[in-house]
């Protein structure tokens, strides 16, 4: 776990009790003092500390159109994406099985974890220090938010882009499968040739890749 201190540092806060943050990296297959209860925990301080910033940043909006902004925000492939752009899979403490079958890879699990990481902070240093680390990890999230775009997937909102710039339709095409039969993982690019954009996504599902490389796709061509 030599690699605590320069994840403590991509997240911006240095644990007081490093004992939290090497529990919230640890996943159910390795051990019985494993991340579960720092993931609920870090659930709901993250559900707050989002609710709170909605209503910061949109005080016009109605209560149904802030419940589906919190809801992308929170929801798996967002926080999964967060947790690679923080590099967390190296640093997860997995059980042989687990690690085999590509779990610091997998989208539930790394999602997981970083809730476990909230929870972990929360307890470490309060509700202000949770609070700081979420704001810090959402801040672009948050700056790039389109509430026009409620309600429409990663590829729809690419395809409606596209089409208005009257640009060819991205091709996805699969790189690899990883894993076993009952928990693979997908890999996806997404290309525009035209802009010379490519980019790639992970999931569980061939579907959940290409919506995860579409909206690395789209945050390229709409904040161009």
């Amino acid at each position: 776990m030599s690699g605590l201190p320069r994840l403590a540092a991509r997240l911006g806060h240095v644990f007081r009790q490093p004992a939290l943050l090497r529990q919230a990296l640890t996943h159910r297959s390795h051990s019985g003092a494993n991340n579960e209860r720092l993931e609920f925990l870090g659930d709901s301080v993250l559900n707050c500390v989002v609710a709170n910033l909605l209503y910061s940043r949109f005080p016009n909006l109605p209560e149904g159109d802030l419940s589906r902004l919190r809801s992308h925000l929170v929801k798996e492939s967002t926080l999964s994406e967060l947790a690679v752009a923080l590099d967390i899979g190296g640093d997860l403490l997995l059980g042989e099985g687990e690690s085999r079958s590509g779990g610091s890879r997998r989208p539930s699990v790394l999602a997981d974890a970083l809730e476990a990481i909230i929870g972990a902070a929360y307890l470490d240093g309060g509700f202000a220090a949770a609070e700081t680390l979420v704001t810090r990890l959402y801040h672009d999230r948050l700056h790039g938010l389109d509430p026009r775009s409620l309600g429409k997937d990663a590829k729809t909102l690419l395809q409606e882009y596209l089409q208005g710039r009257k640009i060819a339709l991205p091709q996805y095409a699969v790189l690899a499968m990883e894993g076993e039969a009952h928990c693979q993982i997908f890999r996806v690019e997404c290309c525009i040739p035209v802009l010379e954009i490519r980019t790639q996504g992970e999931g569980s599902s061939r579907r959940a890749a290409e919506q995860q490389a579409a909206q690395a796709a789209y945050e390229k061509v709409a904040h161009a």
